[in-house]
């Protein structure tokens, strides 16, 4: 028979196993769909290429120029992000893209952990695992894993982390976990001063809170107006006309934040993964920064449910609704778990999750076939100008730049197009295609292989 340490120890692996085991299947999830979007050729230059030639730089001990970006374009001068440099081990191990798609999937899924464990604390392991599992699946984090890869992959598990200690009125290690964010984007030291405030107002704890409050702002502050400069070629931060009240026209900002329809369609998926149940809890104001410097933007990439923007809400919005659950009643805590359990299912189907069980997803298509075989014409350590998604392809063994970058004194020795790229509108508008194409031809560039769409130019 156990003693009764025994099975104390028992009891305590039986709740460690699911917080872990839901946290590694995402890990797998997120790894297996990125690395098989990167191998049909699904990323590109912009944006996995640009923080692959930072990492490479960094993993060779140089500063991250990325010539993506532009000749002797330093990334910092981009965004703050020097978090990444922390991928520059592994890289140097292992040169491939395939080592930042999977510490993404790691990162990305390490949010599911401590949102797993202080719903299973709460409610047991039943409603552990559902409040896991919708995280996983939650259409947020699913998109981010699934395009590319983007520094705010460091920021989703720091801020479960952190929104998971705000909940249990940890307050100091919601300060630690919070405290590195300001290292991963310049605008997440806002999200560092709500914590801030939310320790000094809802902890009653302002000798802990103010100073965080005022070092996220003193943080985004000298990143924005003096740090990013410094290293940008322009000597300004490229983003901060995007969201000046100037730039809104007529409109007022107040308008501007409210409209178009498209905002207010981004507000309702951020609450309906949780079946609403995050309505009315405080932790849910931690998503106001990033909302208004969404909102406030011009730029209407920012405003829907696309791209990677929202991955940083996603652990907020899971937090808020298990600071609710404990006041809620039975019957309404069933249906807005429901309600959630049904909605990650549809978002499985509707966004890319569902891609590693497709049989197509794991087939390779002859215009894949042909493209790489024309890629494995260009030898290592030359310079290429490609299309969009050829340089996802080619920045661990060449120097990569864009067809329709300006161009150099020399030229690229070698350039590589896919006619079939569906990038239309950036960074290489697909009706200029012909126009370089035919401005190679007359600077001597000979075609050495036009197959399927894709043309290889190899200069004379």
């Amino acid at each position: 028979m156990a003693t009764a340490p025994q099975r104390a120890g028992r009891a305590l692996a039986s709740r460690r196993a699911l917080p872990a085991g839901l946290t590694a299947l995402f890990a797998v999830l997120y790894a297996v769909l990125s690395v098989r979007r990167h191998e049909r050729l699904l990323s590109m230059g912009f944006d996995l290429g640009i923080f692959e030639q930072a990492v490479k730089a960094y993993a060779h001990l140089h500063w991250p120029v990325v010539p993506l970006k532009g000749p002797g374009y330093d990334v910092l001068g981009d965004h703050f992000s020097p978090v990444v440099a922390l991928l520059a081990p592994a890289y140097r191990l292992f040169p491939t893209p395939v080592t930042l798609l999977v510490a993404q999937a790691v990162l990305m899924a390490l949010a599911v952990h401590p949102l797993t464990r202080w719903a299973q604390r709460l409610h047991g392991p039943r409603i552990g695992a559902l409040v896991g599992c919708a995280v996983g699946c939650s259409w947020g984090i699913v998109k981010a894993a699934s395009f590319d890869f983007h520094e705010i992959a460091f920021a989703v598990p720091l801020l479960a982390f952190a929104a998971e200690a705000l909940g249990r009125r940890r307050w100091h290690a919601a300060v630690w976990w919070s405290v590195p964010l300001v290292l991963v984007k310049e605008d997440l030291g806002l999200t560092v001063a709500a914590v801030g405030a939310y320790i000094a107002w809802y902890g009653r704890r302002p000798r802990l809170g103010l100073p965080l409050a005022a070092f996220g702002l003193l943080a985004t502050a000298l990143e924005v107006l003096v740090v990013v400069p410094s290293f940008n070629p322009h000597g300004a931060f490229d983003y901060l006309s995007q969201v000046t009240p100037g730039s809104h026209g007529a409109a007022p900002l107040v308008t501007h934040l409210l409209w178009p329809p498209l905002k207010w369609l981004t507000l309702l998926m951020l609450v309906a993964p949780t079946g609403f149940l995050c309505l009315r809890a405080p932790l849910l104001w931690l998503c106001l920064p990033t909302l208004l410097w969404r909102f406030a933007s011009d730029n209407p990439h920012y405003w829907g449910v696309s791209y990677h923007y929202s991955a940083v809400l996603m652990p907020i919005v899971f937090a808020a609704m298990l600071q609710r659950t404990p006041r809620l009643p039975r019957r309404r805590l069933r249906a807005g778990l429901s309600g959630a359990a049904a909605f990650a299912c549809l978002m499985t189907v509707v966004y890319p999750l569902h891609e590693v069980v497709m049989p197509e997803s794991w087939q390779t298509s002859a215009h894949v076939r042909t493209a790489r075989a024309l890629l494995a014409l260009v030898p290592d350590g030359t310079t290429v100008a490609a299309s969009d998604h050829l340089a996802a392809q080619l920045v661990s063994r060449t120097t990569v730049t864009l067809y329709c970058a300006a161009p150099t004194p020399t030229g690229p020795q070698w350039v590589v197009v896919d006619r079939t790229d569906p990038t239309v509108k950036s960074p290489c508008p697909a009706d200029q295609m012909q126009h370089w194409l035919d401005t190679y031809a007359r600077n001597g560039y000979r075609v050495r292989a036009d197959r399927d769409g894709v043309i290889l130019l190899e200069r004379r």
